[in-house]
């Protein structure tokens, strides 16, 4: 069987070097705040594009949660890159994946990198987490990789795919506790070692540490943040510090989970559906955003190519 990656020379390949390019001009080229929206597989990633986002976040919690498992490193690295895969193919937005720390040391790291590089990917952010990581708002007092080890798997993505993917490198030195003079000085050992941006984390309701910090780095790389526990935050705050990019990190998998329930709650009880239609997405809705009128015309010029038309 060809090798994926073989199928990725050619155009393919110059598909996937604009996705990272158009990845890099929200994240690390823009004057202007980004925002990239979550996606855990293709129906989120179609809504995402729809709804009018220029990038998507794949999100390590998102998709775990869509496969049933915990996002403790219980669904595997083969796991994320397929589901990554389903992601890229569904719209024409640069991705950037959560690759948590790698699943590994600087090799399982670099392989990741090269996987998802393989499958159209333009970006990568890896956390200093020890493996087996476990959710950042989960628990306390989280260990955090030895810079210098984690310094290590940076460069090893950086050498192995160069500038084909953006490579954003996370902190979790405030989430674990360890204040904010930490925070700064691996954010200057990430930058040394190849990062193209640093996300910084944070678990408090208040956006004053996150503030903090981009008072304290300067925009010596572009700062990307996930405020999903200080979402009261005014947006103009992120851009009075010059953030470079938001990501809205897990909401269309909470919404999705919300409405199912409703949904399955209101079948159980009223053993109908009479009810529900009105609520919910038309098939019609979803025959349309997945372009169903196109196949039928691809029907009709290949597979009945001498029958004329009505």
């Amino acid at each position: 069987m060809q090798d994926h990656a073989n199928s990725l020379l050619g155009s393919g390949q110059e598909v996937n070097f604009s996705r990272a390019d158009a990845l890099r001009r929200e994240v690390c080229s823009s004057t202007e705040l980004s925002f990239l929206m979550e996606a855990h597989d293709g129906l989120s990633a179609a809504i995402a594009q729809r709804a009018g986002f220029k990038g998507l976040w794949a999100s390590g919690l998102s998709i775990a949660c869509s496969l049933g498992y915990r996002d403790a490193n219980e669904a595997s690295w083969s796991h994320l890159v397929d589901a990554v895969e389903r992601i890229v193919d569904s719209s024409q937005l640069p991705v950037l994946v959560d690759g948590d720390g790698g699943f590994g040391n600087f090799n399982n790291a670099r392989l990741l990198a090269r996987k998802l590089c393989e499958r159209g990917v333009a970006g990568i952010a890896l956390e200093d987490s020890c493996f087996p990581k476990l959710n950042s708002f989960v628990g306390n007092r989280h260990p955090l990789a030895d810079v210098d080890e984690f310094c290590g798997r940076l460069r090893a993505v950086k050498d192995t795919v160069a500038n084909e993917l953006v490579l954003v490198a996370r902190i979790e030195a405030l989430i674990a506790g360890h204040g904010m003079h930490e925070a700064i000085a691996r954010a200057h050992a990430y930058r040394e070692a190849g990062a193209d941006a640093i996300l910084i984390h944070s678990r408090s309701s208040s956006a004053d540490e996150i503030l903090s910090f981009a008072d304290a780095w300067q925009n010596r790389l572009p700062v990307v943040i996930v405020p999903t526990k200080y979402y009261r935050t005014p947006t103009c705050e992120y851009r009075r510090v010059d953030i470079s990019t938001v990501i809205w990190a897990n909401h269309s998998m909470r919404a999705a989970a919300a409405a199912m329930r409703r949904v399955c709650g209101r079948i159980f009880a009223e053993q109908s559906v009479a009810t529900i239609e009105p609520d919910i997405t038309p098939l019609e809705d979803l025959f349309e955003l997945f372009s169903y009128d196109e196949l039928a015309e691809a029907e009709a010029r290949y597979l009945h190519p001498n029958k004329p038309p009505h």
